[in-house]
């Protein structure tokens, strides 16, 4: 009768993304023109984001791999985190010129201290080969999490980077609810997960090694590393800290929009003091 009156099975579909901002589709093109701007210049532009959580050890991993028909192999019937193994963290970075990426595989937790620890790894590994006339670096992010807007530790990590890489950082956050548009999840972060899709994750050596095979027919390359340091959560950044931060917000949503700009010598040594 269900199919007589029109009716099939069907699953959910994320399409209701709730109440946007009123200048989400301008923020949208804001992005877009000075991507292209900084690309005209020869310029980087990055997309960083954190990847989500992945538990080590035999746990089942969602998608399907070719083995021997009945032979697929068995994994723990629950998902209950080893304490042993842990979770593995990876914080990407994704180069929109050149189809690259880096991903550093934390194993505490996300932070801004690790996503500018990241940024500094792709720079001196991947970045500064590359651009060695670069002045300045345009990044866009998401406007949550470890690289948030709001948050006061980023834009500190990002003021020790700016120092140390002797460029103005500029930086764009995607509106609320857009975390998705952001080029790193559908160009780089889609494929590592369609990559190791079947697998279990056992343990770090494994995610890292299946993060770097990482390639596709377009020319998508990426490099991974451990990082095995352990970051502290919750870190304070007082008012006076980050009044030392040389931040221009631009004259459109200043809050999403701003750049850093590297320090004198001696306010270098303050803000690596704190």
């Amino acid at each position: 009768m269900l199919r007589e009156s029109g009716y099939t099975l069907q699953a959910n579909r994320k399409r209701d993304e709730g109440a946007s901002h009123p200048d989400r589709n301008a923020q949208f093109e804001y992005i877009y023109q000075k991507v292209h701007d900084f690309l005209a210049r020869t310029q980087p532009v990055i997309s960083v984001d954190a990847k989500k959580k992945e538990n080590l050890g035999n746990f089942k991993n969602p998608g399907q791999e070719y083995h021997p028909t009945g032979k697929a192999p068995p994994v723990r019937v629950y998902d209950f985190p080893d304490k042993a193994l842990g979770k593995a963290i990876p914080y990407g970075v994704y180069d929109l010129a050149k189809d690259q990426g880096w991903v550093s595989v934390g194993i505490s937790h996300d932070t801004a201290e690790f996503a500018g620890a990241t940024i500094r790894a792709w720079w001196q590994r991947m970045g500064k080969p590359l651009y060695k006339q670069a002045t300045e670096l345009y990044i866009t992010a998401d406007g949550g999490g470890s690289n948030g807007s709001r948050v006061r530790l980023w834009k500190t990590e990002l003021q020790r980077l700016a120092n140390a890489l002797h460029l103005t950082i500029h930086v764009s956050h995607f509106p609320p609810g857009t975390s998705k548009w952001n080029k790193i999840e559908h160009r780089m972060f889609s494929f590592i997960s369609k990559n190791w899709r079947g697998r279990p994750l056992l343990d770090r050596v494994t995610v890292v090694n299946l993060i770097g095979n990482t390639k596709t027919k377009t020319g998508l390359t990426i490099m991974a590393r451990l990082d095995a340091k352990r970051y502290e959560k919750g870190r304070r950044v007082s008012d006076q800290t980050l009044r030392r931060v040389h931040l221009h917000r631009d004259p459109f949503h200043g809050e999403w929009n701003y750049s850093i700009l590297p320090q004198a010598p001696r306010n270098r040594e303050v803000i690596n003091a704190c």
